[in-house]
């Protein structure tokens, strides 16, 4: 079963200039639904049609099926990375554009590359082979998507560390869930299908617990219904144009999103959350930090700390300031009010000391106060329930 969500982008070769190559993405909810074995489906399909298709790079994961299905599809050999002594395949991205394909099947998207490659993820190499003008299928899984890192690990106890820009994967031209129940994974898994049985048995006590598999499937699944709804409300104001009973385009997107950057390392989730609720909303978004010179010493140590979350914030395409104010408050309120901003997203740190309650410095409660003409959202990062130890 599967379910493709189709962008408003054109699909065809430009008229004029370079072609930039077409991205389709296949999208499951864990290993063994599918995905790979229906991307080799397609490219098997595309060079029946006579297309110039490669496959870049194909992890076989001793999957019998699967391996069968790139039987007689040309293949770009891997490269080899040296890395502590240890020599590792990667794709090779240059070989890739020296043979210079029409379509390029790519597996698993969200990989890191060994480090002192060219590029850090395979989503960058990705990235090299569309401005090259060479269309790509790939594929990946709902957890590896940026904005869904803290809710995933709230399902499965995992941090997920590989992930996918939500930008990135809304470039795609065309994005296809490729499911399957969690009952006909579950077989497949006990059948040997997807792991060795060793490693099938403790999948089964962990990440593939079955409650598990339904929530991420769940969540597979809603995530596609969005971005369907999404991509259609995009679309509406060239509906509008055609039947003028439509409101425009100014009026269809209003929200300003705000998100206060702080040294504290639950901003990290505070930018996911506000990188999906903007794209939910169709709402700009803005990071910002104030740095202030009552921070003294403070600031030296922080920050690196607040660095590091503004260059996170602009991988996700969020655009960023740094303010100068001895009142943070002040300052971020009054570039919510100089530029429109409709809601303030600030995440409520872990510990707050009570002397900075009572004298009125905490910034959470000074925001509250001073920000009254504007939505204030406090969010708190969540704390997974204490799982019941196997017996």
């Amino acid at each position: 079963m599967s379910s493709s969500i189709p962008t408003s982008a054109d699909s065809g070769n430009s008229s004029g200039g370079h072609r930039q190559g077409e991205l389709r993405v296949l999208l499951g909810y864990a290993a063994g639904v599918g995905k790979t074995f229906r991307m080799m489906e397609e490219a098997q399909q595309l060079k029946r049609q006579g297309k110039d298709v490669v496959i870049g790079y194909f992890e076989p994961h001793r999957r019998k099926d699967t391996i069968a299905k790139t039987v007689g599809l040309e293949i770009v050999p891997r490269k080899i990375v040296t890395y502590r002594g240890v020599k590792l395949e990667e794709m090779d991205t240059d070989a890739i554009l020296k043979r210079a394909p029409a379509i390029c099947v790519v597996d698993e998207l969200a990989h890191t590359n060994v480090p002192g490659s060219q590029r850090t993820k395979r989503w960058e190499d990705v990235q090299v082979l569309l401005a090259a003008g060479i269309d790509v299928i790939t594929n990946m899984n709902i957890q590896h998507l940026e904005s869904l890192n803290d809710h995933i690990f709230n399902i499965t106890g995992v941090r997920v560390r590989e992930t996918v820009p939500d930008w990135f994967v809304k470039s795609a031209a065309e994005v296809v869930m490729v499911d399957a129940t969690t009952g006909a994974l579950l077989n497949r898994l006990r059948r040997g299908d997807i792991y060795a049985p060793e490693k099938a048995q403790q999948a089964m006590e962990n990440f593939f617990k079955e409650s598990t598999l339904a929530a991420l499937r769940e969540l597979a699944l809603r995530q596609t219904a969005h971005e369907l709804e999404f991509r259609e409300i995009a679309e509406m104001p060239e509906l509008a144009k055609a039947t003028s009973a439509l409101p425009s385009p100014e009026k269809l997107t209003h929200d300003r999103l705000l998100i206060c950057v702080t040294a504290d390392p639950s901003t990290a989730m505070l930018i996911r959350r506000g990188r999906r609720m903007a794209d939910y909303l169709g709402a700009e978004c803005f990071a910002i930090s104030v740095l202030s010179r009552r921070d003294g010493r403070r600031l030296a140590s922080n920050i690196e700390a607040i660095e590091k979350h503004l260059n996170f914030a602009r991988n996700l395409h969020i655009e960023t300031r740094t303010l100068q104010g001895d009142d943070r408050a002040d300052s971020i309120v009054d570039f919510a009010h100089r530029n429109q901003i409709t809601q303030i997203l600030v995440s409520r740190p872990k510990t707050t000391s009570l002397l900075s309650r009572l004298l009125g410095t905490d910034l959470v409660l000074q925001l509250v106060r001073k920000a009254k003409d504007l939505r204030v959202i406090i969010v708190a990062e969540r704390r997974r329930q204490p799982q019941p130890s196997a017996v």
